[in-house]
């Protein structure tokens, strides 16, 4: 089983591109641009579905506005903040308590 390597979103377009284009042959890719059967895999379903820019690594980074969260959608992140905080806070306060004991 081939290990994977870190790939730009330019090389993952491409094998994307080339693996479908070779008839989906992911081994053949695999060989061809030294990555992994399951990152070869993995690409082409996306790019079928969402094209390049769902190839974009994503990890580790917000979902943007961009002004199209409603009024409800951006409520229910402001619930959830708070319940975290809520937490954190409830959290600290024990820790706290039975430091002083």
């Amino acid at each position: 089983m081939k290990d994977g390597r870190k790939t730009t979103h330019a090389e993952r377009i491409e094998i994307a591109q080339w693996t479908i284009a070779n008839e989906l042959n992911y081994v053949e890719a695999t060989k061809h641009f030294d990555v992994s059967y399951g990152q070869v895999y993995a690409w082409v379903k996306k790019f079928n579905q969402g094209g390049e820019s769902s190839l974009a690594d994503r990890r580790g980074k917000a979902k943007e506005d961009h002004g199209q969260l409603t009024e409800l959608e951006k409520k229910d992140f402001e619930i959830k903040r708070l319940k975290a905080r809520l937490e954190y806070v409830s959290t600290e306060a024990a820790v706290l308590k039975n430091f002083r004991k």
